[in-house]
């Protein structure tokens, strides 16, 4: 597998936006395939990883720029105390409640509160979601259970884009789905 993914890797974020809008319907229903045929999950994770490593994060950032990120409470616990202050403090200062997601860090007009350039100025206690991003090769559940997220991550991240494409090719979406026509 090594370094097959390098040579169609797009990491132009309005390449990615343009194409994951794009790609929308074909993701959707990637999504169903991965739920209906059998495949090994650890191929999957293994393309992941080998894609992750290739892409530096700290280059691109646009993930704490664009997307939300949920806390758990012992996320907020981690942070008030490695900010020395008291949770309900750090819920006052640094987080919004909604309705759908509970607690959630604010964000700025350029992004999360604790975006700085391109780094998280609290990168050591950032929250599990951050963390487990882009919940590829780390997170709850198989990446089948996870796929409904990854349609919108694959416009904006490029490692869920470029994973998303090679998962594809790894199994078979475009062969069998030319055998149901």
């Amino acid at each position: 597998m090594g370094r097959l993914y390098s040579k169609t890797m797009v990491t132009d974020l309005i390449e990615i936006r343009r194409l994951g809008e794009k790609k929308r319907a074909e993701n959707e229903s990637f999504r169903k395939h991965l739920k209906r045929h059998d495949f090994v999950e650890r191929n999957l994770r293994h393309i992941a990883e080998e894609i992750e490593g290739q892409i530096d994060c700290t280059q691109c950032a646009n993930c704490c720029r664009v997307a939300t990120v949920r806390l758990l409470e012992r996320d907020i616990t981690k942070m008030a105390k490695s900010m020395r202050i008291p949770p309900q403090k750090f819920i006052q200062q640094y987080c919004d409640e909604t309705p759908d997601e509970g607690y959630i860090l604010k964000r700025t007009e350029t992004g999360c509160t604790f975006l700085s350039g391109n780094l998280c100025s609290i990168y050591e206690d950032r929250p599990s979601m951050c963390h487990d991003f882009p919940h590829l090769v780390r997170g709850a559940g198989s990446i089948p259970s996870r796929m409904w997220e990854m349609i919108d991550r694959a416009t904006y991240c490029p490692i869920v884009y470029n994973s998303l494409e090679a998962f594809k090719v790894e199994t078979r979406f475009f062969e069998k789905s030319r055998q149901l026509k």
